[in-house]
């Protein structure tokens, strides 16, 4: 017996086949996105509500706050990428990649913050009778924007065959996923055409704008001062960033820091470096040296993951290590040693002691491979808690106080400068955790550099290979145990390194700081977890997912009991449409997405 296929029907018209999601004509829908994001341009001017109890005063004529400023920046997006797909001259730059995408894009963000703003307006007040003539401009303008946009034409994909003998569960699943096909195509965008090379003062220039921009949005993310308008700074920013990739700017700018990688690291570091400055106070600093903390950790995973590809599940450990070791040196009146040395002795002994500590439990498990190895390596991060927890005296030798941990760990005094009193800089007030946050700058800043050259050197080239087959790497006379083990001593040393500033950083060093998995960040799960949210194998992939991981807890306690599982389900979503990862390698990208245009040369990092 047979059985037989039948393709779907195809468009009778050649313009069917080009026809938006939504039956208007294209000329139409243009105009109606271009002029959506006008009068969303002008309804920010206008007040929202009609009294300030909703956060951010929506109340003010001719003055844009709190959420009206991410509108705002929505509509100025959709208006110009709107402008642009006219083809009028001189905007040509603004669209290399696809001008149609990019409009969707900012149109479907400025239409999610809007319509968020004024939901959360009506509940939070009690109804649509407390908005004002402008909330109801901004959600007519954004749906008509979105409308528009949504009718430009597309290449729709190929319908696939079906089964006549199918169930009518089976078509619709089948007519499900081809109208899920048609609406990735409505979005998708091809590669923009290689730029002209530009005078190496404009790509600086141009580096240095990319820099400023990160800067203030991180600025601007960090400083969300309620609920609502952190959310609508995610949406802003989440689709504002699809929006310029999509148009071919993030492609443009990519191709330009390639060709000027030292100057783009020092960029970057430098603009991290301003950030202190440009606060008032110690309270988001707080956040920020904590964000790096977490941040370095998971770099130095990303060369045991992501880079030879080994699952440890109990790296938070060697942290712990790294803090235990620069407490007990600290001269903290806990500590059982009653030495202080200097930070720089106590910094290269807790990296020495974490990298003993690698080697001794990578010696006998890096033979094994994939669960096994995982299942050891979470063994060990509870063997150090559980340990650390029973040296108090009673269970065990007094080395650790147990449950009570090390306690009132002096700040740390370099060469005179007082790191826990308040300094004058070019006018700024820098503060405790201000100089805790430079200094964890410059620690992440050997981390970054020692990830750079060591995944550019023989080594880093055998971890690849090791990672990506290592029965092959083996037949080819690398020696996968040896290399594996320099990776484990690698990014132990590497978190022990930090561990030694987390100790000064938080005064106390307790045993609950290193579990598997907790809601407070860092720990083995939350550090995998920003490896593999960011992208593995990349420098900036986990720098940004940990910023994300301990940003979003910390902005979503508002949802209380239900704050892990709206974590949770972002982060399933984001596996789901996205698993290579926020900033994949060019080759984590392709093996995700095989359809994708193959670049002409594929180097180790896959770029």
């Amino acid at each position: 017996m047979t059985t037989q296929t039948t393709a779907a029907e195809t468009p009778s018209t050649p313009t069917a086949a080009q026809a938006g999601l939504i039956g208007l004509p294209a000329p139409l829908g243009r105009a109606l996105a271009t002029g959506g994001g006008v009068l969303t341009i002008v309804s920010t001017f206008l007040a929202w509500t009609w009294t300030a109890a909703f956060p951010g005063d929506l109340t003010v004529y001719g003055y844009p706050g709190g959420l009206q400023v991410l509108v705002l920046i929505g509509g100025i997006l959709t208006t110009l990428f709107g402008v642009a797909s006219y083809g009028v001259r001189g905007l040509g730059w603004l669209t290399p990649g696809s001008a149609d995408s990019a409009l969707k894009t900012a149109a479907l963000g400025t239409f999610a913050t809007a319509w968020y703003t004024v939901l959360a307006i009506s509940a939070k007040l009690g109804g649509l009778v407390n908005l004002e003539p402008g909330g109801y401009v901004v959600a007519v303008a954004t749906l008509a924007a979105l409308l528009g946009a949504l009718a430009l034409p597309f290449e729709r994909p190929e319908p696939e065959p079906f089964d006549p003998d199918d169930t009518g569960r089976e078509r619709f699943r089948h007519q499900s996923r081809q109208k899920w096909n048609n609406v990735k195509a409505a979005f998708a965008s091809e590669a923009p055409a290689p730029a002209r090379k530009l005078p190496a003062y404009a790509e600086i220039l141009v580096i240095v704008a990319a820099m400023a921009l990160g800067l203030i949005v991180f600025t601007y993310g960090i400083g969300t001062e309620y609920d609502q308008l952190f959310i609508g700074f995610l949406l802003t920013a989440g689709f504002g960033f699809g929006a310029l990739a999509k148009a071919g700017l993030v492609a443009r700018v990519s191709a330009i820091t390639a060709r000027h990688r030292n100057i783009t690291m020092a960029g970057a570091f430098a603009a991290a470096a301003a950030f202190p400055l440009t606060q008032s106070d110690d309270q988001y600093a707080t956040i920020g040296v904590y964000i790096l903390i977490f941040a370095t950790v998971a770099l130095g995973l990303n060369i045991v993951v992501g880079l030879a590809g080994l699952l440890d599940l109990g790296y938070v450990a060697f942290l712990g290590v790294g803090a235990y070791t620069a407490a007990l040196v600290s001269g903290s009146p806990s500590s059982p040693l009653h030495v202080q040395w200097p930070f720089w002795a106590s910094a290269l002994l807790g990296a020495a002691v974490a990298m003993v500590f690698g080697v001794l439990i990578g010696a006998p498990t890096l033979r094994l491979r994939g669960d096994y190895l995982a299942i050891v390596t979470l063994g060990f991060g509870e063997i150090f808690r559980i340990t650390v927890l029973n040296m108090d005296g009673t269970s065990g030798p007094d080395v650790t106080n147990g449950s009570n941990g090390i306690s009132s760990i002096p700040n740390l005094d370099i060469l005179g400068f007082d790191f826990g009193q308040e300094h004058q800089f070019l006018g700024a007030t820098v503060g405790r955790f201000a100089n805790y946050f430079l200094l964890m700058l410059l620690i992440t800043f050997i981390v970054v550099v020692v990830f750079r050259r060591s995944s550019d050197s023989r080594i880093g080239r055998a971890w690849i290979a090791i990672r990506e087959d290592e029965t092959a790497a083996l037949a080819m006379g690398i020696n996968g145990f040896r290399v594996k083990l320099i990776a484990f001593a690698l990014g132990a040393a590497l978190a022990g390194l930090a561990g030694s500033v987390q100790a000064h950083v938080t005064y106390t060093v307790t045993p609950e700081q290193y579990q598997f998995a907790h809601v407070v960040p860092p720990n083995s799960a939350f550090l995998l977890a920003a490896v593999v949210l960011g992208g593995m194998g990349t420098i900036a992939g986990p720098l940004v997912g940990a910023a994300l991981l301990y940003l979003i807890p910390a902005k979503l306690q508002f949802l209380g009991d239900y704050q892990l599982f709206a974590f949770g389900v972002a982060l399933v979503l984001l596996m789901r449409f996205r698993p290579e990862g926020l900033i994949p390698n060019r080759r984590r990208q392709l093996e995700f997405h095989e359809d994708t245009e193959a670049p002409a040369v594929l180097s180790k990092a896959g770029a």
